[in-house]
């Protein structure tokens, strides 16, 4: 979908947090889709930005598009606790803390109860939600030092409507928003914020795998505003969140799902 289209705002018209100008922010999953929009959104407010993401393809372009901002790409299975940890410490030890935290990535491959091994269960909870827990692990004693720092975690509107086959990722996805509440507890005595953006059907190459054009229309049809989202629309919220202007804003989930029902 292009940036001139009726249902988004151009560009040139999103709000600029100078309270983001040269914070460094990491994002994980960045290299695509939703991802890709967060990359894009924190590098247009003058942030320093760092991303994962196992697709090197996709975030080689990405980087290559967006050469005029300050942009790193590091490719990373996320699944691999220990050498993301590694990495992280490297990349703090090498430029400092991060500021801000996205936690966006995640797999939304369907499945059915029936398909459901304990060695297909252990890979998905690896791949959408134990990775959150241990990349905010070791980017929070560096918010903690600095007395400030913002914890952004992607849930799904998939587990809110029991969307069929997406139980271990509608599993995840709402353990995310207990997490999210969690942190928000424990951190801020530390100035810490911890909150969830729970997107709905987000037009991207990955998902028009999943439907087709009526199965579009049907979603549409299904939300109260009829505009189709974008990650830049997703990106809008996690911009607002991660600035100044939300210092007060913790423990919750902000829905930008066009009033799916």
């Amino acid at each position: 979908m292009s940036e001139a289209d009726p249902t988004t705002k151009t560009r040139d018209q999103r709000a600029i947090y100078p309270s983001l100008k040269g914070k460094r922010v990491l994002i994980t999953g960045g290299g695509s889709g939703i991802g890709a929009g967060m990359v894009e959104g924190f590098v247009r407010q003058g942030a320093d930005v760092t991303f994962f993401d196992i697709a090197r393809e996709d975030s080689e372009a990405l980087v290559s598009n967006l050469s005029g901002g300050a942009v790193t790409f590091k490719h990373c299975d996320l699944t691999d606790i220990k050498t993301v940890q590694a990495q992280i410490a490297k990349l703090i030890d090498e430029n400092g803390a991060f500021d801000v935290l996205i936690n966006n990535a995640a797999n939304d491959d369907r499945h059915t109860i029936e398909q459901v091994t304990e060695e297909y269960w252990d890979n998905r909870i690896n791949t959408n939600l134990k990775h959150l827990f241990f990349v905010a692990q070791a980017v929070i004693p560096g918010m903690k030092a600095r007395g400030a720092g913002v914890i952004v975690n992607l849930g799904s509107i998939s587990w809110h409507l029991a969307l069929e086959g997406l139980t271990l990722y509608q599993t995840s996805k709402a353990a995310i928003e207990g997490l999210t509440r969690s942190f928000a507890r424990e951190l801020g005595p530390d100035g810490i914020r911890s909150v969830c953006i729970v997107p709905g059907n987000v037009r991207t190459p990955r998902q028009l795998q999943w439907y087709t054009p009526e199965g579009e229309a049907e979603i549409v049809k299904a939300q109260c505003l009829k505009g189709r989202l974008v990650p830049d629309d997703i990106a809008a919220m996690a911009l607002f969140l991660a600035s100044d202007d939300a210092r007060l804003i913790t423990g919750h989930e902000f829905f930008v799902d066009a009033g799916w029902r």
